[in-house]
């Protein structure tokens, strides 16, 4: 067993320096960070890949960030990788209690913004949003909607996008 271990710790250089780490032991650090990147992801529910709100995103980055240290050395390589598998627990935790609480939903992913409705701009609500009607009528142009009278509702959601409902022609 200890030359098991011994042998974990050379193929990852986890006793040596950044520095001194070898082409081998960052190939072996990427192919492990990426499994276990890969692993973890899975089990972190599809909207954590999906349409990302703030509360996404801010994972994304931390567990960036804390895999690129421990890939490099900047940080020890194990409790590198238990502080991911940490974020993203917590990630899952947060996100499956706010599923069945609005106001934590609503403070950790935020909400959507009105923006438009039965062919009207709110204007309250896109300053409010630090929209101006060019981003507003580029958005629509994205969605393929020419004419602002034709939406029944749009809206900017938790993602940062706009869903937009047409009115129905007859």
């Amino acid at each position: 067993m200890e030359s098991l271990l011994s042998g974990i710790q050379n193929v990852l250089g986890l006793s040596l320096p950044a520095q001194q780490l070898g082409f081998g032991q960052m190939a072996v650090r990427a192919a492990c960070m990426y499994v276990l990147l890969l692993t973890i992801i899975r089990f972190g529910k599809k909207r954590f890949l999906g349409r990302a709100t703030a509360f996404d995103v801010v994972l994304t980055i931390t567990v960036g960030s804390v895999a690129a240290r421990g890939l490099t050395g900047g940080a020890p390589f194990f409790p590198a990788s238990l502080a991911i598998v940490v974020l993203v627990a917590m990630h899952w935790l947060i996100s499956w209690a706010a599923k069945g609480s609005p106001l934590l939903s609503s403070m950790v992913k935020g909400h959507d913004t009105l923006l438009i409705q039965n062919g009207s701009i709110i204007d309250t609500n896109l300053s409010n949003a630090h929209m101006s009607r060019d981003d507003l009528h580029e958005d629509l142009r994205e969605k393929g909607v020419a004419d602002i009278g034709s939406v029944a509702e749009a809206r900017l959601e938790r993602s940062g996008r706009l869903s937009v409902i047409e009115e129905k022609r007859h």
